[in-house]
């Protein structure tokens, strides 16, 4: 009887039947709870009631509190970085070498004559000491349809409220320019710190009105050696600027500045040279630039002799035609039997510096690049130079770097997630973001200048940029260079990869050949090239690379995650165990009396909803 009472209590206590209130809910859950302090509440006099009801509260609250502290911690998926030493055979790296100089010049100067002659032109009118005393020879006309495409032109900074800009070629004119002269690559209405100017008197570089020798730049505080009768002899402080217009005869213009002439003259010669050899079928880039026979003298792997059949050509844009050994594209990567220099790569390479292009190249040597199998070499970002008559060395350490996929980091595979088409796939090449950032910049260049730019690859049934075609385009190109917005639109797209290798390079070098061997080894290398006897080579084009593993060791920097389930449950329970004194059954037993309390709410509802009803009954 005892046991059939007993079983009958337990069913009403599970079911919660009619009898049951929520002060006795409560009662009952204080006095058989597991935890510290609610019982307490009920057992103790008045006074130490009231003191145990506030310290339960308190330390309750406290609870909840570190458990959202907890929870956010772990939710924010922080990483920690290890870092660990091994040992192995490791696979040699892929080897990018180019020429520093991207076209010869006996095979481009015909297209670029025009240019040449206009630029010559230009300096010798800047340079000149006086502009009473301009002798020159007579010349073919030159063709200032190229010039004023995208023109060079002096600003005088001697009154910064009222700049004046001098057109370099053009004569008798002084007007109102409302174009702006911009420090650098902005342009506007408004004056802004650093040079950016709204009002500007153009004026004729030639004219009566200045006399400028070698005062011409920036910091050469020299007077002129004679001025007109209407000024006085002063300092002047001049700047050479590339003008850049939206479309020919806009007054929507913007001037780069540059604190040097050389800067100007080279960034003014770039941008007109991209525009004529832009136009060019790739084949004839290709034909016009240093062959691997004529660059590649040399070549010896370990102790194995290779030569230029052994890389791979590719087209640079910026250095023209570049070769890749152990690119792994045909062939398996290369492993490095022993770290050393006597087991790496040696090259030997003919730079023929003799035929660069004198205003678009003013650095003589060769551009190196180590970097992984399948990948494209963005050597302007990451590559080295070699200087010609010496040797370098080159000793690499291997980092491999291993990042956490999301949600700890937003990293990619292999950017198939990444909503940026990549324009380098055409090369067969992996991800990398590098790659995804030209693209993007790319695609946003052609949507917005309706034109790509010759540095990057050309999405499918676009053409290059040139000053025929697309007037503007340069106009167009540095403004969007200079947008904060669609730069932080292609940082945002792109991601990193998850996995990577990077070559860390320790650089040496020594002058070569030395004074005693030169003559023997110029005429080794004139004849092996050239079947000449007579020395066709100097230490003005030569270069000779070593390139080997210093070590075996490579580091492995991985990413772990610093707060991990097992951490969240562990640190919960020990808030919980520390100002509670509960676990795990006290929070089951805590979720037991709210699953009551609902079932006494229904309860009460049906009780309530059947008093109406009989109310409505006997009403009627």
């Amino acid at each position: 009887m005892n046991l059939k009472k007993y079983f009958v209590r337990a069913l009403h206590r599970l079911q919660k039947g009619p009898g049951y209130t929520y002060k006795e809910l409560l009662v009952w859950y204080c006095d058989n709870t597991n935890t510290h302090g609610p019982k307490r509440i009920i057992k103790e006099g008045p006074k130490k009631k009231l003191m145990w009801f506030f310290l339960t509260l308190l330390f309750a609250s406290l609870v909840f509190w570190q458990w959202g502290i907890l929870i956010n911690t772990y939710l924010s998926y922080n990483v920690t970085s290890s870092l660990s030493i091994g040992f192995k055979t490791m696979k040699f790296p892929a080897v990018t070498v180019c020429n520093a100089n991207p076209f010869k010049y006996s095979e481009v100067k015909h297209l670029l004559e025009d240019l040449d002659r206009l630029i010559e032109a230009a300096l010798e009118r800047i340079l000149q000491p006086t502009p009473g005393n301009n002798t020159e020879s007579p010349s073919p006309p030159l063709n200032l349809r190229l010039w004023y495409q995208i023109p060079l032109v002096l600003i005088d900074e001697h009154d910064k409220d009222n700049p004046i800009i001098l057109d370099i070629f053009e004569s008798n004119q002084t007007g109102e320019d409302n174009g702006t002269a911009a420090g650098n690559e902005t342009s506007g209405d408004n004056p802004s710190p650093g040079g950016s100017y709204t009002s500007a008197r153009e004026r004729t570089a030639l004219g009566n009105e200045t006399a400028w020798g070698n005062q011409i730049f920036e910091g050469n505080q020299t007077t002129a050696p004679t001025a007109p009768s209407n000024t006085t002899t002063e300092e002047k402080k001049y700047k050479l600027a590339v003008k850049l217009c939206s479309h020919p005869g806009s007054d929507n213009c913007t001037y780069r500045n540059f604190s040097s002439a050389a800067q100007a003259v080279t960034e003014w010669y770039i941008l007109q040279s991209t525009s004529i050899l832009s136009k060019l079928p790739l084949q004839d880039r290709i034909r016009m630039g240093y062959q691997a026979e004529d660059m590649i003298l040399a070549c010896l792997y370990g102790a194995e002799p290779c030569n230029y059949k052994n890389f791979t050509q590719i087209y640079h844009p910026d250095h023209g035609n570049c070769y890749i050994f152990n690119w792994g594209m045909d062939e398996e990567a290369l492993n490095s039997s022993n770290p050393g220099a006597e087991f790496g790569l040696k090259l030997i390479l003919d730079i023929s510096q003799q035929d660069y292009i004198p205003y678009l190249s003013s650095a003589a040597g060769a551009r190196l690049m180590l970097h992984q199998q399948k990948s494209f070499p963005f050597l302007k970002d990451q590559g080295i130079y070699a200087m010609p008559g010496t040797e370098t060395s080159i000793g690499v350490l291997v980092d491999e770097l291993e990042r956490m996929g999301y949600p700890y980091s937003d990293c990619t595979n292999n950017g198939s997630d990444v909503p940026v088409k990549d324009l380098y796939s055409q090369y067969n090449t992996s991800y990398s973001i590098q790659a995804c950032l030209r693209s993007c910049f790319q695609n946003h260049m052609v949507e917005i200048c309706a034109c790509g730019h010759y540095q990057f690859p050309l999405p499918e049934g676009v053409n290059y940029c040139n000053n025929e075609d697309n007037p503007g385009w340069a106009y167009c190109y540095f403004s969007l260079r200079s947008n904060i917005k669609h730069r932080q639109i292609c940082i945002d797209s792109c991601k990193e990869t998850c996995n990577d290798t990077q070559y860390k390079m320790t650089i040496s070098m020594a002058d070569w050949p030395s004074e005693a061997s030169e003559d023997w080894i110029f005429h080794i290398l004139s004849y092996e090239r050239d079947m000449s006897t007579n020395v066709t080579l100097d230490r003005n084009g030569i270069i000779k690379l070593n390139i080997y593993f210093q070590e075996y060791n490579y580091r492995t920097i991985s990413e772990s995650a610093a707060t991990t389930i097992v951490w969240l449950l562990s640190s919960l329970g020990g808030q919980f165990g520390f100002w509670m004194g509960g676990s795990v059954l006290c929070i089951i037993e805590f979720g037991e009396i709210i699953i009551d309390s609902l079932w006494i709410t229904v309860i009460n509802l049906i009780g309530w909803y059947k008093g109406v009803k009989q109310k409505r009954a006997r009403a009627r």
